[in-house]
């Protein structure tokens, strides 16, 4: 596995032989009625949970409206279906931030714009999908509003996004939107076996969450074994085993969103386990509320920590020292470091 995020890296929509996944039916259909109708919006915003399926929903929906087989649509077998699954139709763009940076940037959009108001290559429908949508800056956001407000004819303009707040008002105003929620567990195991064939998917759920997609580009084995560092390194920290500075440059140096992710499973696994047996205390009162020969944080203090792994999972694409601000986070574990 190549680079230092590839494990939670999304799956590109591939060829023919990906298979469909059977959680987005409803949408589909929904779909696919309204392009019978000729009732296809001009704007869809595609709300997925991470690693439900958003991009291929988009990517599906373009066949539908570019497939050269008519009521057949999508069959999936038509040059243009290929070209589409392909991402090398003529009649489609994709926008995604630039290499060199985590934005869609203004020019981006003024050239998806220009394109949807050329002539189809095909005759009938120019398709723009724009993803992730929250990495639109402001600027951007404000020409694209321009093309949704006035439309050229025969356009389908597909915005995916998992955080649809980070969207003007403007713009989510102007879209129908579609939820594309996440699998149930046995969805998501039987779409990876059909996809990439046997493996302990199940497994790879349990660190990644209900995200089919985002397993898909990870090898599960791999998986389980970073979680069980992981999840040792988080044990050592709590007993004051193991050195805060020495994890923290350890867990920066590579693939630190599964690493978050794992931090996350693990606080939470903690806070249930201790609802659960009834160790946490209702009154208030200033001493720790779990019980000091058990639990290694407070209720506030875990609850407070889960909030900050978060928020530093959420805001990666942000230039800071991850280093230093995972140091802080481990230092909070340390035994030393807590309140009598």
């Amino acid at each position: 596995m190549s680079g230092g995020d590839a494990v939670l890296r999304a799956l590109p929509p591939a060829g023919g032989v990906t298979p469909v996944p059977t959680w987005t039916q409803g949408q589909r259909g929904t779909l696919t009625a309204a392009f019978g109708a000729g009732r296809m919006p001009h704007a869809l915003l595609i709300h997925e949970a991470p690693g439900a399926g958003g991009e291929w929903l988009a990517t599906w929906a373009a066949q539908l409206v570019l497939c050269q087989r008519g009521a057949q649509a999508p069959c999936g077998a038509c040059a243009a279906c290929r070209r589409v699954w392909a991402q090398q139709h003529p009649d489609l763009a994709w926008v995604r931030p630039a290499e060199d940076s985590q934005q869609i940037r203004i020019e981006q959009v003024r050239d998806l714009a220009a394109d949807l108001a050329l002539t189809s290559h095909a005759g009938g429908y120019k398709v723009g999908i724009v993803t992730p949508a929250e990495a639109l800056n402001r600027f951007a956001a404000n020409a694209l509003l321009k093309t949704l407000e006035e439309p050229p004819a025969r356009t389908l303009l597909v915005l995916v996004t998992t955080q649809p707040s980070r969207l003007p008002a403007t713009v989510l105003s102007r879209c129908q939107r579609l939820r594309v929620r996440a699998p149930a567990r046995a969805e998501g195991v039987a779409w990876l076996t059909a996809l990439r064939g046997a493996g302990d998917w199940n497994a790879a759920l349990e660190v990644l969450g209900e995200a089919p997609m985002l397993a898909a580009r990870a090898e599960p084995l791999e998986v389980a074994q970073i979680a069980a560092e992981a999840r040792d390194t988080l044990e050592g920290l709590a007993r004051g085993s193991a050195d805060p500075v020495a994890a923290a440059e350890r867990w920066a140096r590579a693939e630190l969103p599964l690493r978050l992710r794992c931090f996350e499973n693990w606080l939470t696994e903690h806070i249930r386990r201790r609802e659960r047996d009834g160790a946490f205390l209702t009154e208030v009162r200033a001493a720790p509320y779990l019980p000091a020969g058990d639990a290694f944080l407070n209720i506030r203090a875990l609850f407070g920590l889960l909030d900050e792994v978060r928020e530093l999972r959420a805001t990666l694409d942000v230039p800071l020292n991850r280093g230093l601000a995972l140091e802080a986070l481990f230092r909070r574990l340390a035994p030393a470091e807590r309140a009598p």
